[in-house]
């Protein structure tokens, strides 16, 4: 089965799952859709993994993110797909997965309800090269400053939730 046949949750505006459809149809059609995100901060609280995604992506190519994640499949709950692509990304696996919040985000590119968790490792960490150009660590101190450069090249969902975190008020321990 090739990603576009691949059957994922269809939610409604409201956030409740509807039925299924291929994610191609989501995609072409902007059907609203579920999403994960996790947060990968070091042990010790005070860097955040940042990748880069890779060119052929079929949305936000070539543009940098502080989430691993991805769509909700159908018969999936967010809680498992933050777990399925923390270890499918990042090669993550035996940590912690914790919720943070949850957003809903009507984008001109998506349309989705984004589910985000937080979880504490230091690696190490093996990315999924098909959706991974590049990864590295950043200090929470820089991204704070990152997020409001609208020259930062980072997916526009992902900015949205990262300042979102921010004002939580993480600790950067």
């Amino acid at each position: 089965m090739t990603a576009g046949e691949e059957l994922v949750a269809w939610y409604d505006p409201a956030g409740t799952v509807i039925g299924s459809v291929p994610r191609s149809r989501m995609r072409a059609q902007r059907l609203w859709h579920a999403t994960t995100g996790v947060l990968v901060r070091s042990l010790d609280g005070s860097r955040v993994f940042v990748h880069r995604r890779t060119a052929d992506k079929d949305v936000f190519p070539g543009m940098l993110d502080v989430w691993a994640g991805g769509v909700v499949a159908a018969g999936e709950s967010p809680a498992v797909t933050a777990v399925r692509e923390l270890a499918e990304e990042y090669g993550v696996s035996g940590v912690a997965v914790e919720p943070l919040f949850s957003g809903t985000y009507d984008l001109p590119d998506v349309r989705c309800h984004a589910f985000l968790y937080e979880a504490r490792s230091n690696g190490p960490f093996v990315v999924q090269e098909s959706e991974i150009e590049s990864a590295w660590w950043e200090p929470v101190s820089r991204l704070r400053v990152l997020v409001d450069d609208p020259r930062w090249p980072i997916v526009p969902d992902g900015r949205i939730a990262l300042k979102e975190w921010f004002a939580l008020g993480p600790r950067e321990s």
